[in-house]
């Protein structure tokens, strides 16, 4: 059984949460602060939100990273994971298969 602190330590779940927090704000960038800005001429809206949407895109990528080096994803899965960034409902779509590869996940054991 997999205890908290393995479980707490899993970059994979980190990715996960990442990839769920950029992808709302993606959503509420794209469906609330752009017709405020473009539709009501309220241009501080996207200020904000794109501001924080891309400090989370790039905590994203940073939690990618940590994946890479951690648990040695193949280039596909990576690949699969940014891109699905890109897209509005990405991160949404391929978070069933993220679970999965988080309950797969065991970290490196280390030699005493």
């Amino acid at each position: 059984m997999e205890s908290s602190s393995t479980r707490a330590k899993n970059p994979i779940l980190l990715l996960r949460w990442m990839a769920i927090a950029e992808a709302i704000s993606f959503l509420v960038l794209l469906g609330v602060a752009m017709p405020l800005k473009h539709v009501w001429g309220k241009p501080l809206a996207v200020l904000l939100v794109g501001s924080a949407h891309g400090g989370l895109f790039l905590l994203f990528c940073w939690s990618l990273v940590r994946v890479v080096q951690n648990a040695n994803w193949p280039r596909g899965r990576v690949l699969l994971v940014f891109v699905s960034s890109l897209l509005p409902f990405g991160p949404f779509v391929i978070d069933r298969r993220v679970l999965q590869w988080a309950a797969e996940w065991r970290p490196a054991s280390r030699a005493d």
